[in-house]
């Protein structure tokens, strides 16, 4: 409101009115004269004083009419600006508002254009007759990767995911959308799914999202790392939603929030959840469907009759991806429950599949079938390997060369104290062994009893510290009757004495000469918590700062304490990892030096906890120590793990599993300890290019640390060690024989 209209000043203007009236009257008509004039009129005297309105620009004079050049310049002037394009026309757009979808031509998310980008799916090329009667609005788009994803990814991983992008939208196997990506540990697995799994949820030929929602299943140890990975990638871009702790009404309504989301722009698409609470809350699971499942770590689901495995299986979700860091094992259940679940339709039914290759396959491979069947089994398995290799893509980890620094590994067989080898001649010769052996040659198939399988693992315990079985001896044991006399005067199973295991020693002696001449820090890993306590007691005697990851703890807390070791400030020296409860996936970048002290049944296992220094990120010289009792049971287990298995052959992958591939001769060689030989694994090699214990001629030129141990250097001495800290612990005298090899040659500016 103007001022001069405000109630305030009218009633001013009436005031000074007033007064003015009786002024108005008696003047003359000559001052009336006076006042007339152009543009003023004569008031009536009851009108309230106000303000006459301004004269509008451009019209002068008195009158108030226009000339005819003013006339005709408003007339072309009031005309609507027009945008000088050719057949555009402004009004067709309509009054549409933000995010209205505006007709014309689809485009890409991201150009196909960009130097450095990775097209997952290209539009077929059209005529120009096809290009002029299609529909522009119908037409399929480009589908490419985030450049800023793109822009990271190794040749490899670029591979890896046009790979899984064409198996999830069945253009390696129509019908089939489901793969498994076995890649060795180290290449980048993770990111290579979190590139397609952003990629899906944001992109697709149709100009729209491929898939709303995303699961990853993970082991419970891995839950924070792949919600820390999708947030290192994608940023702020999406916020996916982490489960691995909270009760069980908690947890329900997480699952539950989760899969009511819908829309185009779904803010927390993806839900990671752990195996263990997705069999325990299947049920909410699967109430929803989902347009993708990651298995992580697949390998647990070989076996198709277990609970996880069923209600994975009945989840909603036609797109499946599996991964695992280990070599498929080479067993054809486990090559069918794995490729079932991901494509259910390939391979048909259990019994379809036992009938078509299963059968066949085993009948040809037996030693004592006829030609007819050879070939027939040989046939069958071409077939089988034809169809699975559709969907199941593999690089091992040499392609990490180029990127990571040597890999330096080393096979060490270490001497028993003379009261080990008092111990375990013992054992082997006592009640005990012989009741497992008559149980084991007893029964109908060969194999081993309950009782066999604990007997053995006490064995590899007291290869690792008599500690370990003292309470045994203690308590009488059947076995064990002598064996108490066998300790030192005043053994006390609380005072820890490094001395009486050669292992021991030498793990003592290799921790002093890395601590006082590097700054390097060390993962010890082990099979048995009982093994990880004499680790503690060690590192409290010399004072070695540690931490400790086992089963007992918590996932928060494995969180935490890998943080707080991969530190480079942290004054951390030791990390004690059990390969049970932790050996997957963790990324201990921070220690380039990492020791088995005792090897598993399973060789999986020990590649995957061998793995967890040698990864990307790893800026520094890596080496590997694997440390056998030379003689021992050990050197049997590192024979079987390095034996060439056919794919028919049954293969030795978990400890509860050993009873169907001993028989009787094998229990009783295994339990048999060879107190004249330097290495039993290198005389099964019958080594020629060994001259009395000495290397005459190098490996092939061509092998590296994953060729066969045969192929790996072979030393008795500490001169040709490539490793200057093992040439130190040497001087020990309790090394026996050295297998060594490096991943590859060292290249200018990595190491």
């Amino acid at each position: 409101m103007r001022r001069s209209l405000a109630p305030t000043q009218i009633a001013k203007l009436r005031v000074q009115a007033e007064k003015r009236k009786s002024a108005v009257h008696s003047d003359s008509d000559d001052d009336e004269d006076e006042n007339t004039g152009c543009g003023a009129a004569k008031r009536p005297a009851s009108t309230a004083l106000v303000r006459a309105p301004l004269t509008p620009l451009g019209q002068g004079g008195c009158g108030g009419g226009l000339s005819v050049h003013e006339a005709l310049m408003r007339k072309l002037l009031s005309k609507p600006f027009k945008v000088p394009i050719p057949n555009y026309d402004g009004a067709s757009r309509g009054t549409s508002g933000l995010g209205v979808r505006r007709s014309g031509a689809r485009l890409p998310l991201h150009s196909p254009d960009d130097a450095n980008a990775l097209i997952l799916y290209e539009p077929p090329p059209l005529t120009e007759h096809q290009r002029l009667i299609s529909d522009k609005n119908t037409l399929p788009v480009h589908v490419v990767v985030d450049p800023t994803l793109s822009a990271v990814l190794r040749p490899h991983q670029r591979e890896g995911v046009k790979f899984l992008w064409d198996c999830v939208t069945g253009v390696r196997i129509p019908g089939s959308f489901g793969c498994v990506m076995a890649d060795e540990m180290g290449l980048g697995k993770t990111l290579q799914c979190i590139a397609l799994m952003w990629t899906l949820l944001r992109q697709g030929p149709e100009a729209r999202p491929t898939v709303d929602k995303v699961i990853v299943v993970t082991p419970s140890s891995l839950v924070k790392n792949w919600y820390k990975e999708v947030g290192k990638w994608l940023g702020t871009k999406l916020q996916p939603t982490a489960i691995d702790s909270g009760s069980k009404d908690q947890i329900d309504r997480d699952i539950l929030s989760f899969l009511k989301q819908s829309g185009r722009r779904i803010p927390s698409p993806i839900l990671i959840i752990s195996y263990e609470t997705f069999r325990l809350h299947a049920h909410a699971l699967h109430s929803g469907s989902v347009g993708l499942v990651i298995c992580d770590e697949g390998h647990r689901l070989k076996n198709s009759d277990n609970q996880t495995y069923l209600a994975l299986d009945k989840m909603d979700a036609k797109r499946r991806i599996l991964l695992s860091g280990t070599p498929i094992q080479n067993d054809l259940l486990e090559y069918f429950s794995l490729i079932h679940f991901v494509n259910a339709d390939l391979l048909g039914t259990s019994q379809q599949f036992k009938k078509q290759f299963e059968n066949p396959i085993l009948k040809g491979r037996d030693a004592d079938a006829t030609a007819e069947d050879a070939k027939r089994g040989a046939e069958k398995l071409q077939e089988l390997a034809a169809l699975v290799n559709r969907c199941i893509i593999r690089r091992t980890a040499s392609i990490l060369s180029q990127y990571l620094p040597v890999k330096v590994e080393q096979v060490v067989c270490c001497k028993l104290t003379p009261l080990q080898v008092a111990l375990y001649e013992l054992l082997v010769a006592g009640k005990a062994a012989d009741t497992c052996m008559q149980q084991t040659k007893s029964k109908s198939s060969s194999g081993l009893t309950g009782k066999s399988l604990a007997f053995i693992t006490q064995i590899k315990k007291l290869c690792n510290h008599p500690a370990l079985v003292y309470e045994k001896a203690a308590s009488g044991e059947e076995g064990y009757d002598e064996a108490l006399a066998l300790f030192p005067p005043g053994f006390n199973i609380k005072t820890f004495n490094p001395e009486l295991s050669g292992k021991m020693r030498i793990l003592d002696h290799l921790l002093a000469v890395v601590r006082t001449s590097s700054n390097d820090k060390v993962v010890l890993v082990s099979n048995y918590t009982q093994t990880l306590d004499l680790f503690e007691q060690l590192s409290r005697l010399r004072k070695y700062k540690f931490v400790r990851l086992d089963g007992t703890m918590t996932i928060k807390k494995r969180s935490k304490i890998v943080d707080r070791f991969n530190d480079p400030q942290s004054d951390d020296f030791i990390f004690m990892l059990s390969s049970k409860a932790g050996g997957c996936g963790l990324n201990l970048i921070g220690a380039n030096r990492l020791i088995m002290f005792d090897p598993d049944w399973n060789p999986a296992n020990d590649d995957q906890a061998m793995a967890r220094v040698w990864r990307d990120g790893q800026k520094k010289q890596c080496f590997i120590y694997r440390l056998l009792a030379t003689g021992t049971i050990e050197e049997k287990i590192m024979q079987r793990q390095t034996h060439k298995k056919a794919l028919s052959s049954c293969v030795v992958d978990e400890e509860e599993d050993v009873e169907r591939h001993f028989s009787f001769g094998d229990l009783k060689d295994i339990f048999s300890l060879r107190k004249d030989t330097i290495s039993d694994t290198h005389d099964k090699f019958n080594c020629r290019r060994c001259v009395n214990g000495i290397q005459s001629r190098p490996p092939p030129e061509e092998s590296d640390c994953s060729s066969d141990l045969s192929q790996w250097h072979h030393s008795t001495s500490s001169k040709p060690l490539l490793d200057s800290m093992l040439r130190e612990v040497y001087k020990s005298g309790l090394i026996s024989f050295t297998f060594f090899h490096r991943s590859h040659e060292a290249q200018r500016g990595v190491v």
